[in-house]
């Protein structure tokens, strides 16, 4: 580790001193950029990142505290102050100032907090870098935590928290937390809702010991000039919560996060990352000056987990859980050494690495075989600082479900095996290799999540000139013996008397295991569990030694690269620049293949990418079933033949999709021929195994079935593009289709789809034009050409009419699902007319950020909101989609999004010129960025080819064009397209609606009226006093705390009691906006049957080609 004598104290005369860490960073070989850490006299230290080729800066800054430093008494407040340091900073008040800059400047930002660490990051242009840092400090050491923002931001991380009540992940993660050791910080309720942020105020309250005027926390003077104080104490007597800073309980939120955030977030916690153009010098100064004034309180720098969670009683233990979604799946989970301080050798990734492994003689493969499980998945996890887990987890067929006993005992089978087996050099040397091999190649990745990764490898214990290499590379063993000690010291505590598993599935399959079980329900999420130890017979089956001869380890791995040159003479001896585009290289009936030699990137890797398209494939809703089962048949058949290429970073998807089929192989390209070879012979030669298609029918079952438990937003959207899709079969259809489909159809459904194809072939990467060449007639032997076009074979979208205005309506099944959700599309043409293509992504940028900020952030409709461009099936034509998911009536939700649109053309017509070209700026920077790696570069050219309209230049010629679109064409396009009082616009919007009633609330207007009431009786002991203190404000009450705080004023005498009935009355007549049923709304044409409408509608064109390439035979390679 670092010594002092490893630190240079440099003092800059424009910033405050700071010290500079001597040695260099180890990083790859592929990378071209310069690095420098260096530590504030605060302590916060940063990695300085010099990128000269960036076209975006970027910058993260990792706080090492998260959610479980929590106090006991108010789960979520590490979140809270998530979400509250986004809201305005001394130096810059204004509460969407910082996103609002960020858009103007091709940037974004976002944050997170985890188990041990907050993390925030933003990208934006290069040129705004420094305006970014200055908003973005603050937050670390001038939050206003603005009095204006508690109770919205409340609202936030209840509805984030509501969002992910129904989702099995978040379920479970807290049901694993919940069964730990009583008292341990492990337990802890993360994400937080409403209730548990404001109980301990509550409480007080409760107890008499919180005023109506409780004083705010204070924050001390800021260390830079200010241009706001700190906000002033709250003068407001007002007792109610539905205040904008929540009434007195709000402000005692408030002054507890105040307080929380004054002791945890310390500048000796902090670590930074900046990734800019400027030189490193500026850079180093730019970070003194602006992160030095955050305080070192002189708190623990990196506080650790001490205690593990798991204690006697909770090891050795039997978990059923009960899940939302049809899966079945078992996890067995072991209490783990925490990985980091073991960053030469990674002991548990080697470990995973055979438990894991899906080959021959594997875990997998024999409980496959068996028809037990579907996949297999292993890893250590870091879950805290401090803390780990070993988890092994298997998605279980329903036989396996049955026979969890059985699939469990074979885990601990194979583990016995390893135990006993000696371990053969050449697999640590494997991992050794391609470890370096990956680490020597990597690439560049999108600078926020680059800077985000940085930031927190520094919080590990390693030296620091390892900061960027140690979570990469696997150090060889050598002779000193440690590494396999280790290994064998974790393998002797894989016993079935540490482990914990947990069984997941629905009600129903787990009542026919346990009928007579009786269950629990965890209290945040109400997830139904119970927990058994595990029983002596299964113990002792477990403890015996492996007696299942398939088990065997793997053998050496034959995909490992060992040819990893990269040829660049035919660019660099010509100092060709870098071709924009792919070439056109060859063109038979069955093929068009498109050829790009890696000229740019200059890595050993490879990518073929096919679109294989027939008349068959989903031309009726059975055949699109059979066309997902054949792609599914063939994943299923290749997995213990592709796993060693895919530990060799060689990798391949099949895919089906409304269109076709997709083929993608990629990785490095010595051994990339081999791999191709193997699944294109797949592909054409494949022969139905009965059993297996019968595992892959429940599994797609599943799937299909889970689509109505998913979240309300992906509903609304499904069906948008259902409603525009000219070709797309619903859940139902396909559902009512599969449980009929046979081996011996779909082996005839896949003969018949090859009898007729077109495919678009993309070659690129460290390949030549004849190697492309080769892979395009491996694909097409054996196949027949449609007699079809290929653009007749693309997909097509359906044109909402002009002048319409359209709304489908539809109850979300899950009983549970407290959330609707609106999507609102309106159509604007096709994206070949380049004005209109132009004009309306600028349009979108001017909606982005205030939608955001007017629908979430102000008007808190809901965790999910957001605003943007949508391309519609084919590629061609596009429009604007707002979402937003929210406990509020979807109609309501459309009421906003449309006072939001009115308000905006005020907006746009008063934009000043100077605004507007910094929009346009913003837009342009973003068409104008390059690919940070070769898979970005590849993506692009396969997305222009397999649209057949081959405009690799679009994003160069838009990016000169938007210098002709002026302000006038914006708001020509708002008000003839999107502005709901427009004539001439077509609009459709889904309303996903919740059929979970929600009790009426007392709303503001209601509460108002009842206290006139009893202003009015002037009862005695009622004083103006008493009514000034009344529940009021500017959000709804909750009818118990409403009827609390009356009771105890009115008492039990019968005018106080007369008064009392009149409530329900008023929360009739004065309704919360949004809550109960929601009216006609006039001008709407309600659709009964989407599909019916569908087939109303008119298809679009396809155009082909948008430019003619004069390229067929040339090309540059």
């Amino acid at each position: 580790m670092a010594t002092t004598a490893d630190w240079t104290r440099v003092n800059p005369t424009t910033a405050p001193p700071f010290s500079v860490f001597n040695k260099p960073l180890q990083q790859s070989a592929q990378d071209d950029r310069d690095y420098r850490l260096i530590r504030l006299e605060n302590g916060l230290e940063a990695i300085l990142v010099h990128d000269y080729k960036a076209d975006k800066a970027a910058a993260s800054l990792d706080v090492a505290v998260g959610h479980l430093h929590d106090p006991d008494d108010m789960p979520g407040l590490a979140h809270f102050c998530e979400h509250l340091l986004f809201m305005g900073t001394e130096q810059f008040p204004k509460e969407n100032e910082y996103s609002e800059y960020l858009s103007k400047n091709n940037g974004s930002s976002n944050a997170y907090t985890a188990t041990s660490n907050t993390n925030y990051h933003f990208n934006v242009a290069t040129t705004a870098l420094s305006g970014a840092l200055e908003r973005f400090s603050g937050f670390f050491h001038s939050p206003l935590f603005a009095p204006s923002c508690t109770s919205r931001e409340l609202n936030a991380v209840d509805s984030e928290h509501k969002k992910n009540h129904q989702q099995d992940m978040w379920r479970i993660f807290q049901l694993s937390k919940h069964l730990s050791v009583e008292g341990h910080e492990w337990r802890k309720f993360g994400s937080g809702n409403r209730e548990s942020l404001s109980e301990a105020a509550k409480r007080l309250k409760a107890r008499g010991r919180l005023e109506s005027q409780t004083a705010n926390g204070h924050l001390a003077a800021s260390p830079i000039p200010s241009r706001l104080a700190s906000p002033a104490p709250s003068v407001s007597s007002v007792e109610s919560e539905s205040e904008a800073d929540g009434g007195a309980i709000g402000r005692e939120t408030r002054r507890r996060l105040i307080e929380w955030w004054s002791n945890e977030y310390c500048a000796s916690r902090m670590r930074l990352c900046v990734i800019g153009t400027e030189s490193l010098d500026e850079l180093a100064e730019m970070a003194s000056r602006l992160f030095s004034p955050i305080v070192n309180r002189g708190a623990d720098p990196l506080p650790m987990v001490t205690s593990s969670p798991i204690g006697p009683d909770q090891k050795g233990t039997f978990v059923a859980v009960q899940t939302i979604m049809a899966f079945r799946s078992m996890e067995l989970s072991f209490p783990a050494e925490w990985q980091p301080p073991f960053w030469r050798h990674k002991p548990l990734s080697y470990i995973s690495h055979f438990v894991g492994h899906e080959g021959p003689g594997s875990i997998h493969s024999y409980l496959k075989n068996k028809g037990y499980i579907t996949a297999l998945g292993c890893s250590p996890q870091n879950l805290a600082r401090g803390l780990a887990a070993f988890k092994i987890t298997l998605t279980l067929t329903v036989d396996g479900l049955q026979n969890h006993r059985e699939v469990a005992l074979a885990v601990f089978k194979y583990l016995s095996l390893l135990r006993n087996s000696t371990l053969e050099p050449f697999h640590q040397k494997e991992q050794v290799q391609l470890s370096e091999i990956k680490f020597r190649f990597k690439e560049k990745s999108r600078p926020d999540s680059y800077a985000t990764w940085v930031a927190e490898s520094m919080t590990r214990p390693v030296p620091p000139e390892l900061t960027l290499s140690s979570s990469s590379l696997v150090w060889d063993w050598g002779e000193d013996g440690f590494g396999e000690s280790k290994v064998r010291e974790y393998l002797a505590e894989l016993k079935p008397e540490n482990v914990r598993i947990t069984l997941m599935a629905k009600a129903d399959e787990h009542l026919k295991l346990a009928p007579n079980a009786v269950w629990e329900k965890e209290p945040w999420y109400g997830t139904e569990y119970f927990v058994n130890k595990l029983d002596s017979e299964f113990l002792q089956k477990a403890q015996e030694p492996n007696d299942i001869p398939e088990f065997h380890l793997p053998g050496p791995n034959l995909f490992i690269p060992t040819n990893v040159e990269v040829d660049k003479r035919e660019v660099t001896e010509a100092r060709i620049p870098p071709a924009k585009r792919a070439y056109h290289i060859r063109e038979t009936p069955l093929s068009s293949l498109w050829h790009k030699k890696d000229d740019k990137f200059w890595v050993p890797k490879a990518f073929a990418i096919m679109d294989l398209r027939s008349p068959y494939d989903n031309s009726t809703a059975r055949a699109s079933v059979l066309t997902r089962l054949y792609a599914d048949i063939i994943n299923d058949s290749l997995t213990e033949y592709s796993y060693d290429a895919s530990l060799a970073m060689l990798e391949y998807r099949f895919i089906a999709h409304s269109g076709g089929l997709y083929v993608a192989i990629n990785g490095y390209n010595d051994k990339m021929s081999v791999l191709v070879q193997q699944v294109l012979e797949k592909i054409k030669n494949i022969v139905v195994d009965p059993s297996r298609l019968e595992i892959m029918k429940e599994q797609v079952k599943r799937e299909l079935e889970n689509f109505w438990l998913g979240q309300s937003y992906t509903l609304s959207d499904h069906f948008a593009r259902y409603a525009t899709s000219e070709i797309q079969w619903s859940t139902e259809e396909m559902l009512q289709e599969l449980p009929t489909t046979t081996a011996e159809e779909l082996q005839k459904h896949i003969r018949l789809l090859l009898s007729e194809v077109h495919m678009r072939i993309v070659v690129s990467g460290n390949v030549y034009k004849d190697e492309a060449i080769r892979i395009a007639e491996t694909m097409e032997h054996g196949l027949s050409p449609s007699s079809r076009t290929p653009t007749e074979l693309n997909e097509h979208a359906l044109i909402l009419p002009r002048g319409t205005n359209h709304t489908w309506t539809c109850v979300i099944p899950n009983p549970n699902q407290a959330n609707s959700a609106l999507t609102y599309f309106v159509h604007l043409g096709s994206v070949v007319d380049q004005h209109l293509r132009v004009t309306s992504s600028l349009l979108v940028q001017l909606l982005q950020e205030p939608a955001f900020n007017v629908l979430r952030t102000k008007e808190q409709l809901g965790y999910i909101v957001s605003c943007s461009g949508w391309v519609l099936p084919g590629s061609v034509e596009k429009g604007i989609r707002f979402v937003v998911q929210s406990e509020k009536m979807p109609g309501y939700l459309e009421d906003r999004v449309e006072a939001f649109l009115d308000a905006m053309k005020t907006t746009i017509e008063q934009m000043s010129p100077e605004t507007f070209a910094e929009h346009k700026e913003s837009v342009r920077k973003r068409w104008t960025e390059s690919e940070k790696n070769i898979t970005e570069e590849v993506t692009r050219l396969a997305s222009h080819v397999m649209s057949g309209h081959y405009d690799f230049l679009r994003n160069e010629k838009d990016a000169e064009y938007i210098a002709n679109v002026s302000k006038d064409d914006v708001l020509r396009l708002f008000l003839s397209d999107v502005h709901p009082a427009s004539k001439t616009r077509a609009k459709l919007s889904i309303h996903m609606r919740s059929q979970k009633k929600r009790q009426p609330r007392i709303s503001p207007a209601a509460a108002d009226a009842f206290t006139a009431l009893v202003r009015e009786k002037a009862l005695v002991g009622v004083s103006d006093a008493v009514l000034e203190d009344a529940p009021r404000g500017d959000e709804p009450h909750e009818p118990t705390d409403f009827g609390k705080y009356w009771l105890g004023v009115l008492g039990t005498s019968p005018d106080g009691q007369e008064l009392l009935k009149t409530v329900p009355g008023l929360i009739a007549k004065f309704p919360v906006p949004g809550e109960g049923e929601d009216p006609p709304r006039p001008g709407v044409t309600y659709l009964t049957d989407l599909g019916a409408f569908r087939k109303t509608l008119t298809a679009s064109v396809d155009p082909g080609p948008l430019v003619d390439w004069p390229d067929l035979p040339i090309s540059k390679f």
